[in-house]
């Protein structure tokens, strides 16, 4: 209901997750004190409390613009034909920027600055050519302030809900402007097609961009945003990064919500599955597993690929939560649930 209860929900699922984080903030979030602040008004002042928050918790910050739910969304936004919706967003993005850059000042790391924008169609478009320019100008106008603490990332999706017709922000419209003007490129596993995955088009994407966002989610046939889980395609999303030692150029963040389950339970779940895949992938024999691939010994790598699947990694996990002071295995649910009970429940 308000930013100090979001607050706490943040710190209880932190006390679960083993090692440092970061989190992402959306512009809606902003600590606005009862005032009306319109999108293309906010300030870097409306997040000062979050900068200096962030700080006590040893936490640093990245950020999002904000397109959806508002007046002036609709269908279209920084690809409008109207001049004055149009402007309206490009504005709210370049302050958007000016937000991220004051966080990467005040945190000493840059913040990452994911741009994803709703605007589509949901019938049939005459000229998609017309809103993909539209799109392009906006963009380079946002981007004409260059700034030194912040890092700029495009994300694109096949099609939203009620947009089913065309999505302005295609995979390869964002693509192909990333690679082009030297922007990062945000892969969301949830934005393609239900039977494409991200894991292969990581090594694919880091010939053409120079860095990568990863929104690490869990897509259910057109629901994009289910609670994470250890499943093949977060274990080969793991395996790409490590296997061709892509993690230096590459910002790992997580995009789920579940309303049908504990919200602060549902980031403890996803991110214990993120760290899990990450740390089954960084005890793999790599470099063994190279030299069989390079010799040509098919039969010796396949063997070990699949004798690796039962190495008891779990070992390996609860021995690191337990040095970074935080559950073993299920033991944090009971904790969630008292704490459901004893604060959730009672905010009424």
């Amino acid at each position: 209901r308000n930013i100090g209860e979001l607050r706490a929900d943040i710190l209880k699922a932190k006390s679960f997750i083993p090692g440092t984080h970061r989190l992402n903030l959306h512009e809606i979030y902003g600590e606005f004190g009862g005032e009306t602040v319109d999108r293309d008004q906010v300030e870097p002042r409306h997040f000062q409390g979050w900068i200096e928050w962030a700080k006590e918790h040893g936490m640093k910050l990245d950020f999002n613009s904000t397109s959806f739910s508002h007046p002036k969304s609709g269908d279209l936004s920084l690809a409008n034909p109207d001049p004055g919706i149009r402007d309206f967003w490009v504005e709210h993005t370049k302050r958007c920027r000016a937000i991220a850059e004051e966080m990467g000042k005040a945190q000493g790391d840059p913040s990452i600055m994911n741009l994803w924008v709703h605007d589509g169609s949901k019938d049939l478009t005459v000229n998609r050519m017309l809103y993909r320019e539209l799109l392009r100008d906006s963009l380079d106008r946002i981007f004409e302030t260059e700034y030194d603490h912040m890092k700029d990332c495009i994300e694109s999706k096949v099609f939203g809900i009620g947009l089913e017709s065309m999505t302005v922000g295609s995979n390869e419209f964002c693509l192909g402007y990333a690679a082009q003007n030297h922007v990062a490129l945000t892969l969301d596993a949830g934005h393609l097609h239900p039977t494409e995955v991200i894991s292969d088009k990581i090594p694919t994407v880091l010939l053409l961009v120079d860095e990568l966002l990863l929104h690490v989610s869990r897509p259910v046939r057109w629901d994009s945003d289910h609670v994470v889980i250890m499943d093949d395609e977060l274990a080969a999303i793991a395996q790409s990064l490590i296997r061709n030692d892509l993690l230096a150029r590459t910002n790992i963040g997580l995009d789920f919500f579940d309303a049908s389950i504990n919200r602060t339970a549902a980031w403890v779940i996803g991110t214990r599955n993120t760290i899990k895949a990450l740390l089954r992938a960084l005890l793999e024999p790599t470099e063994a597993l190279m030299k069989l691939e390079l010799a040509g010994d098919c039969t010796s790598r396949l063997a070990m690929l699949e004798e690796l699947k039962s190495y008891p990694f779990a070992a390996v996990w609860d021995y690191y939560c337990e040095a970074m002071g935080v559950p073993v295995r299920e033991a944090w649910l009971s904790e969630i649930k008292d704490y459901e009970r004893e604060v959730q429940f009672k905010r009424g």
